[in-house]
């Protein structure tokens, strides 16, 4: 039976679990609260891969007898031994009486065995509490964990008409600080970052995370016929930044074998119009345990991503400024579309200011075939 206080006690383990961003990929990140007698007496969550799950940091907080007492965890808890033992385990060890769960965990191992294993020991379960905020915390895992592909995350950052570059190919910076900040933060909580080649020739970028204390992402080139120069900053610091580049059997052997002396992981998939087929891309990333990506790349690109159907989210920086040019880029180009309702459709969308931008978020809708 749902209570009345269950939504806020959840909203408080949704906050937890936010704090493990970044650190415990590729797992869910999640958040426990224990409750007695309306008051919190232990609350964590899961802080660091191959660490101690939400529900143990949780009981170890625990400032006082947690018998009798209702948990509210944000994924459902663990029915398996993995790098730890199984969560529901300790649950029921507890004598916890009551288990609200945010979302089901879409995990074959787990997909609501934990849940049953709690009910069988005759503890009241309730689910779906803010389910839907629990499942978008985890759309990266939700994802991973099903399909074993790379959640993509298309960014750019353009003029208040629309470009990315002036006619002269300037582009840095047509965002503000805050944005930039924003940017790369985001680089330090997704797994991987994918640029084209004509980037890295162009901009010669390092494709860094610059914030304290925040990871670097896996570097990925797509690099049909392997024209990067040795030279190239992407290309250094591999132990703190690996680079990966995807190719196909157009890349010139010589330069394979220089870019594998150099540490750089090459990877060959099928040619697609002459190009890095991206969906067999997406699966040979997700083989390497890549479940998330944010793709900067530039216009040809991106058209490519939206084209083969791997991008899920978009993230765009409108700066308050006019370039102009009929000749300057834009965030998407290639062939483009024929009739708006073969449009690429985005929902869902929030926006708010960054600074002096307006940032705008949204999912590209799936088409029904």
């Amino acid at each position: 039976m749902v209570k009345e206080t269950d939504e806020y006690y959840m909203g408080v383990a949704l906050t937890l679990a936010e704090k493990g961003r970044g650190k415990v990929a590729p797992n869910p990140m999640v958040g426990a609260v224990i409750v007695k007698d309306d008051r919190i007496i232990g609350q964590g969550y899961h802080e660091q891969y191959g660490q101690d799950h939400a529900e143990v940091n949780a009981f170890r907080s625990a400032n006082e007898d947690v018998a009798g007492a209702t948990i509210y965890v944000t994924l459902e808890p663990c029915s398996h031994y993995g790098k730890t033992p199984p969560c529901a385990d300790l649950i029921i060890a507890k004598h916890i009486q009551r288990v609200v769960v945010g979302a089901l965990d879409p995990n074959p191992l787990v997909a609501g065995r934990g849940i049953q294993k709690l009910r069988d020991a005759g503890l009241e379960v309730v689910t779906d509490v803010l389910a839907e905020k629990s499942r978008q915390l985890n759309e990266v895992f939700m994802k991973f964990i099903t399909e074993k592909r790379p959640f993509v995350v298309l960014k750019t950052a353009m003029s208040l008409d629309g470009k990315i570059a002036t006619t002269c190919g300037e582009s840095q910076w047509i965002s503000g600080d805050a944005s930039r900040k924003q940017v790369h933060a985001t680089r330090g909580h997704l797994t991987g970052i994918m640029v084209g080649i004509n980037t890295v020739l162009k901009d010669n970028p390092r494709l860094t995370a610059r914030l304290a204390n925040s990871k670097n992402p896996r570097r990925i080139v797509v690099d049909s016929s392997l024209r990067m120069p040795l030279d190239r900053q992407i290309l250094e610091d591999q132990e703190d930044a690996p680079t990966i580049i995807v190719t196909t059997d157009k890349a010139n052997p010589s330069k394979m074998t220089s870019l594998l002396e150099k540490g750089v992981q090459v990877i060959t998939v099928a040619a697609h119009q002459g190009r890095v087929d991206l969906q067999a891309a997406m699966t040979k990333l997700g083989e390497l345990n890549i479940d998330s990506i944010l793709l900067e790349g530039g216009a040809e690109l991106n058209y490519a991503a939206l084209a083969a159907g791997i991008v899920h989210k978009v993230q765009v920086y409108i700066a308050p400024k006019i370039i102009g040019g009929s000749s300057a880029p834009t965030p998407v180009g290639g062939v483009g579309i024929d009739r708006l309702a073969d449009a690429f459709p985005i929902i869902n969308m929030k926006t708010h200011v960054i600074g002096e931008d307006l940032f705008i978020e949204g999912y590209v809708q799936r088409k029904v075939v």
